[in-house]
C-alpha cells in the first residue's frame, strides 16, 4: 500500500473524531510506539493510533474497514508476532483502568493495564488474578490466548475466569460479549487469541488466596541431573497448590546455574516441606530451602522470577511434553545451553489437565510438563545461532514434545494450529470466515493464512 501520511484525507478524517492521537510515519513518537516490548520483532504498520477510550477503537475500526486496512491491538507489545505489515496498530496503553469489587470477587480490567496494575489493586483484599510471571505484561492479551501462570495448576487458565468482555467488533460496533449474549464470540475470545475483535475490557473472576509462598533456590549447574530427578519426583506427587520451575541459566559472563522457581498457595512451611527432598542436593549458591522459601506478598508475585521489566530482544520457543524422560530432557539440561539463555520447564497438570464444560477455545492441556527456551537477540549473528538452536530443538525432543504449545507461547511465524485441536481450530476458523471475512480484525497469530 503506499504510506499514509498526516495529510491524507483518512488520516484527517479519523483524527477529527479520535480523543487520542493517531501518528503516521515521520511523525515525532511514531517509531517509539510502533515498537513491541521484544525489540527482535519489527511491526511495519501503517499507522498508530494511540487510543484513549473504547470509543476511539470503534472509530478506527470503522475508518479502517472503510479504507480496506487492517488494525491491530497491543498494549504492550509483549506477544507481538511481527504480522502487521501496512496494518493501523492500536496502542491501548491509556486504557489501563483496573476496578476492584472484592465482595463478588471481581475486577473490571481495561485493555491497557499490565497484570501487576490488577494484583496491585487485588492483593489488599487477599484475592488474586491468574498471572504469569511477569507482571508488565498485558492482562487482555494475556488472557485471550489462555494465560498460562503460577495459580493454573490450582485454578486453571485465566482465559476461563472470563465474565464478560467489552469489545468492538470487525464492523466498528461496540458489544459486550457474554455466555448469553454471544456464546460462540465468548468461546473463541478465552484462549482464542485476538484475531475476531478488539477487546477494550474484560470482567474477571479472582481468587482467594488466604496464605502465598514462594521464591527460588539456585546451584551450579553441575547439579543439573540430580536437581532434575528431584524435580520429576517432587512434581510428580505435587497438590495442585504447589508450582515448580526449574531452568538452566547461562547468563553471559557469568557461571551457568540451575534454578528453582516455586510458588505455593498455602504458608510457607507447607512449602518448604513439600520442597524437602531439594535440601538434600548440595552446593546451593546462598540460602537453602528454610531461608529461601517464604512468604510472599500477593502484589510482589513477579519477584519469584524476577523476569525482566526493560524491552529486551529476543527469541524464543515452547513445546508441550509428554513427560520428563532419561534421555531427551535429561541431555538438554545436562549440556550446555548456549547460545541460548535459559531453558526452563514448567510443571503443569492439576487443573489444567480438566477444564469444566464451558471452557474457552484452547480447551485441556493434558501435558504434564512445558519446556520454554529462550536467547538473547541482541544482534544479527547472535539472533540467527540462538534461531537456529530453537529450530533443532523438536527433533531433540522427538517423542517427548508433542508440537503443541499454548497460544501465548506462539512464537513470531509458528501457526494457530500449534495451539489447538482439530476441532477447536475448525470451528475458531469458521468464526474468522463469518464474523470478519475481509480479516479487518489482526491478532498475534492469525486464525486463517
Amino acid at each position: 500500500m503506499t504510506p499514509l501520511t498526516s495529510t491524507d484525507t483518512w488520516t484527517r478524517d479519523l483524527s477529527a473524531v479520535l480523543t487520542g492521537r493517531l501518528l503516521v510515519a515521520g511523525d515525532d513518537g511514531f517509531e517509539q510506539a510502533s515498537t513491541p516490548w521484544n525489540l527482535a520483532v519489527r511491526q511495519p504498520v501503517a499507522a498508530v493510533v494511540e487510543v484513549a477510550d473504547a470509543d476511539d477503537v470503534a472509530a478506527t475500526v470503522r475508518h479502517a474497514a472503510a479504507a480496506g486496512l487492517a488494525v491491530a491491538a497491543q498494549s504492550t507489545g509483549h506477544g507481538a508476532s511481527g504480522d502487521v505489515a501496512g496494518t493501523v496498530l492500536l496502542r491501548t496503553g491509556r486504557m489501563d483502568g483496573v476496578r476492584v469489587d472484592p465482595l463478588r470477587r471481581t475486577a473490571q480490567v481495561g485493555a491497557g493495564a499490565s497484570w501487576g496494575a490488577v494484583q496491585a489493586a487485588a492483593a489488599p483484599h487477599g484475592l488474586t488474578t491468574l498471572l504469569g510471571s511477569a507482571p508488565g505484561v498485558g492482562a487482555v492479551g494475556y488472557t485471550l490466548g489462555g494465560g498460562l501462570g503460577w495459580f493454573s495448576r490450582l485454578h486453571g487458565l485465566a482465559a476461563d475466569h472470563v465474565r464478560s468482555f467489552d469489545a468492538v467488533d470487525p464492523a466498528g460496533e461496540r458489544v459486550t460479549v457474554t455466555a448469553v449474549t454471544d456464546p460462540d464470540l465468548f468461546w473463541a475470545l478465552r484462549g482464542g487469541g485476538g484475531d475476531l475483535a478488539v477487546v477494550c475490557s474484560m470482567e474477571i473472576d479472582l481468587e482467594p488466596v488466604p496464605a502465598f509462598a514462594g521464591g527460588r533456590l539456585a546451584w551450579p549447574a553441575e547439579r543439573a541431573a540430580e536437581l532434575l530427578a528431584v524435580f520429576r519426583e517432587v512434581t510428580a506427587a505435587a497438590r495442585p497448590e504447589l508450582s515448580v520451575w526449574l531452568s538452566r541459566i547461562e547468563a553471559p559472563g557469568a557461571p551457568a546455574v540451575v534454578v528453582v522457581h516455586v510458588a505455593h498457595v498455602g504458608d510457607a512451611a507447607e512449602a518448604r516441606d513439600l520442597l524437602r527432598p531439594f535440601a538434600a542436593v548440595p552446593g546451593v549458591l546462598g540460602p537453602g530451602v528454610d531461608a529461601a522459601i517464604g512468604a510472599v506478598d500477593l502484589a510482589a508475585g513477579g519477584d519469584i522470577t524476577a523476569d525482566p521489566t526493560a524491552p529486551a530482544a529476543g527469541r524464543s520457543r515452547a513445546e508441550l511434553l509428554r513427560g520428563i524422560d532419561d534421555q531427551a530432557v535429561e541431555r538438554l539440561f545436562t549440556s550446555p545451553v548456549a547460545p541460548l539463555l535459559m531453558l526452563q520447564l514448567r510443571h503443569l497438570g492439576g487443573a489444567l489437565a480438566g477444564p469444566t464444560a464451558d471452557a474457552g477455545a484452547l480447551g485441556a492441556i493434558a501435558e504434564p510438563y512445558l519446556l520454554y527456551a529462550f536467547g538473547l537477540a541482541f544482534e544479527p549473528a547472535l539472533a540467527a545461532a540462538v534461531g537456529q538452536r530453537l529450530e533443532r530443538l523438536p527433533a531433540e525432543l522427538a517423542g517427548t514434545a508433542t508440537l503443541r504449545k499454548p497460544a501465548t507461547f506462539l512464537a513470531p511465524g509458528e501457526s494457530a494450529a500449534a495451539a489447538y485441536g482439530d476441532a477447536a481450530l475448525a470451528r475458531l476458523r469458521d468464526l474468522k470466515r463469518t464474523r470478519d471475512p475481509r480479516a479487518t480484525i489482526r491478532g498475534a497469530y492469525r486464525l486463517l493464512g
